[in-house]
């Protein structure tokens, strides 16, 4: 039996070393399910525990807009900000891409570069003689003074402006600088200044170029001289040789086209909010009533607002008064109509098939930006509504100044792009300035006016006062060009605009 024995041991380790062989490979599956799963977990884990990068609107494909080739983008830019010409609104674009790009700003001592005394280069903060320091952007209001402007911009700086149709500057600077310009102020409304300008205009008066020729005076020419064909081109000459573009606010969106591949920029650069939109009061003429109106004519917050909207007409002028004011501002209705003629040759020269298309997509962006960013899809709201002090629109003149509402529950990325477009110039230009002068300093000071400037911190900026006019009284302060007086009130430091506008 001693085979059967041996037969049983045998079927004994066979039986033992499949049944040890299946042990082993289920323990080996067992020890694969559990790795798997503890990396699984270890992954659902950290995902609950890291937060993903937040993709903001402003970093799609949409933001670039159509490609522009190989160019590459100016940085070096001198933006002659002319009044009530949607000015705001343009250096609203300067001001974000000089922000984002860590650019450097030629700012004003206080918040226009010595208007309404021609530009002098000591007027920058901070500048150090001709090209000392590389200034990158300029732009805030400024009387034209090229040799000047030339000691603090580089050689490749791209010039442009923007103009206006002289009645409707004319009406708006009438609505704006009524209590500043001696002749708007004797006029009991914007007809009766038409129907005689002469009988209520002193050339010798301060501020009365707000009444007269406000465009060529904000070039640097003598808005003051008898108007002649020779004089006009001569003029219009002198703004071609050193400008290489004109905007016109009536075709504002397509103005930020021809921007946009002459800068070279993305189209988010040039996609704007109409800054400074102004409600109109009642008017005793039977004018508009109780409606906003955006000097950029953006067309956000309006009704079928992917067209380009209309400024309405003064509907209390005549026709006959709308002519008047025509001739009166004279060299500003030749200027208009030679840059208006300008541009649209640039616009032929582009294409109007590619002119249209761009401006369609300039149009679709903003409405995007505005339903992302504002509340009620853009609409203006009257600045105490705005709870946000930093966004809210200084007040001044005889119009309400509208400002925006940020929609709520944005992200961080997003808000503070959104943030950007709609802070008002003020505001901007104080932060630029921390930015930029971080520091408590005493600034610069032209020669003449050696009285020194202290710098406090306002509200995350550092504003300029001057100790020796603290107590001015109402008329001293009007000798202050710059309009950087400040005085106390609720803790805080309030610019003193004496009640003049800031545009």
């Amino acid at each position: 039996m001693w085979w059967l024995r041996g037969a049983g041991r045998m079927m004994r380790r066979l039986v033992c070393g499949r049944l040890a062989s299946l042990w082993l490979l289920k323990a080996l599956l067992l020890f694969v399910v559990v790795v798997f799963a503890g990396q699984l977990l270890g992954t659902i884990f950290n995902r609950g525990n890291v937060q993903p990068a937040v993709q903001s609107i402003f970093s799609s494909p949409d933001a670039q807009g159509l490609p522009l080739g190989s160019c590459q983008p100016h940085t070096h830019i001198m933006f002659l900000k002319t009044h009530k010409t949607a000015s705001s609104t343009v250096l609203n674009m300067l001001y974000r891409f000089g922000d984002e790009h860590e650019l450097r700003f030629a700012l004003p001592l206080g918040y226009q570069l010595g208007y309404p005394l021609p530009f002098n280069a000591h007027r920058v903060k901070g500048y150090r003689g001709p090209r000392a320091i590389e200034f990158h952007i300029m732009g805030n209001h400024m009387r034209f003074n090229k040799p000047e402007v030339e000691k603090v911009m580089l050689a490749d700086t791209f010039y442009f402006s923007i103009i206006r149709e002289p009645v409707a500057l004319a009406e708006s600077s009438f609505a704006y600088y009524k209590e500043v310009a001696p002749a708007f102020r004797k006029a009991k409304g914007l007809g009766d200044f038409a129907d005689d300008p002469r009988k209520f205009y002193d050339p010798h008066l301060r501020n009365n170029h707000y009444a007269k020729n406000l465009l060529w005076f904000d070039f640097g020419l003598d808005h003051n001289a008898n108007f002649s064909l020779a004089l006009a081109r001569r003029g219009e000459d002198l703004i071609r040789q050193t400008f290489k573009l004109i905007l016109v606010s009536e075709y504002f969106d397509q103005s930020m086209i021809l921007l946009r591949h002459a800068l070279c920029w993305p189209l988010d650069a040039v996609v704007s909010f109409s800054l400074n939109a102004r409600q109109q009061k009642p008017s005793i003429n039977g004018g508009m009533s109780g409606s906003w109106v955006g000097k950029a004519a953006a067309g956000v917050g309006l009704k079928g607002g992917n067209k380009q909207a209309k400024v309405p007409p003064n509907q209390s002028l005549t026709e006959n008064q709308r002519e008047r004011l025509r001739q009166w501002n004279a060299l500003d209705w030749s200027l208009y109509r030679a840059f208006n003629r300008t541009f649209w040759e640039d616009v032929n020269r582009f294409g109007h098939t590619q002119m249209e298309r761009e401006v369609a997509l300039l149009r679709m962006r903003r409405e995007v930006l505005a339903r992302v960013c504002l509340r009620d899809g853009g609409k203006p709201v009257e600045a105490h509504r705005i709870r946000d002090k930093n966004i809210r629109p200084f007040q001044s003149g005889l119009v309400k100044i509208l400002g925006y509402e940020l929609q709520p529950g944005l992200d961080n990325v997003t808000r503070t792009s959104c943030v950007r477009m709609i802070r008002p110039e003020i505001q901007y230009k104080d932060l630029l300035d921390f930015k930029q002068f971080p520091q408590t300093s005493v600034v610069q000071v032209p020669p003449g006016q050696q009285n020194q400037v202290l710098m406090v911190a306002v509200g995350g900026a550092f504003l300029s006062l001057d100790s020796s006019r603290k107590r001015e009284t109402k008329e001293e302060g009007n000798k202050d060009w710059d309009r950087s007086n400040f005085f106390k009130r609720n803790q805080t430091l309030v610019q003193m605009h004496e009640k003049r506008m800031f545009r």
